[in-house]
């Protein structure tokens, strides 16, 4: 009879564990299978450019709008700067990592990245960032790591000539980063908010893609746009973080430097 107790308790722990089990593994299931359907369903809510370097590697790019950039590479998704005001995140993909540039509210949005993290998301970050969220990994510029086989190189954004009625730069130097990210062979600069800083020539004629920002009072004038993207040199060079872009004019001033201009909306809501 104890015998028979004893074999009845042992398989309903047995039942009970593979039931824990299945269920576990179906909730896994079930967010991998959500996030492949968002990847799915950002092909035709916000189309992404496709890249690829010699190894052949496929680097999906999308500019969701404003500072806001979304990268997807070997099953991984980057979200930089996630901002609510210009897409509906409940769209898009989960993200495997968040880079944040700087603090400022159209880069650190609360509610874009409630939106966009996961349990398990992991974050790089300036040092103001991490001060107002209370997590995240710091880097500061100048500053390199590698995340899941992606090298990060936080770089310099700031201002040299456009200033606060207090006379303080909007970005000054060393508050905020930049970034470069090398996905296999394929190197990437999101330039963050900044002005045409001498920095730019050390990334020169090594940038496949890059994005660089074009606004007032914040960042850039067409002119420096211009000498930003010369000193820069990418193959390919997405403008943002504008409110208007003369892509004439700009065009015409890039004509003969071998670089590709991609203008994309600003805002997909």
């Amino acid at each position: 009879m104890k015998k028979n107790l004893l074999l009845i308790t042992t398989l309903l722990s047995l039942s009970l564990l593979a039931c824990s089990s299945k269920s576990a593994t179906t909730e896994a299931d079930k967010n991998s299978v959500t996030d492949t359907l968002r990847m799915k369903q950002n092909d035709s809510y916000i189309p992404a450019d496709i890249y690829k370097g010699a190894d052949e590697k496929e680097l999906k790019v999308t500019l969701v709008g404003h500072g806001s950039v979304m990268f997807e590479y070997e099953g991984k998704i980057i979200q930089v700067d996630p901002y609510s005001s210009v897409a509906d995140y409940s769209k898009l993909p989960k993200a495997d990592l968040i880079l944040l540039t700087h603090e400022h509210r159209d880069h650190l949005d609360s509610a874009a990245i409630a939106l966009t993290k996961r349990a398990d998301t992991h974050f790089i970050v300036s040092k103001v960032c991490n001060e107002i969220l209370g997590y995240g990994d710091i880097m500061s510029n100048g500053n390199k790591t590698e995340w899941s086989g992606i090298a990060i190189e936080a770089v310099p954004a700031y201002n040299i000539v456009n200033k606060l009625p207090s006379g303080e730069h909007y970005h000054p130097k060393g508050r905020g980063n930049g970034y470069v990210l090398t996905f296999g062979t394929l190197k990437v600069y999101v330039a963050a908010d900044t002005e045409n800083i001498q920095e730019m020539n050390r990334v020169k004629g090594t940038i496949d893609i890059a994005f660089l920002p074009k606004n007032l009072p914040y960042t850039m004038t067409d002119e420096m746009f211009i000498d930003a993207a010369k000193r820069v040199a990418p193959k390919n060079l997405y403008p943002y973080h504008f409110s208007e872009f003369d892509e004439a004019k700009i065009g015409a001033a890039l004509k003969d430097t071998g670089i590709k201009l991609v203008v994309k909306p600003m805002s997909n809501k």
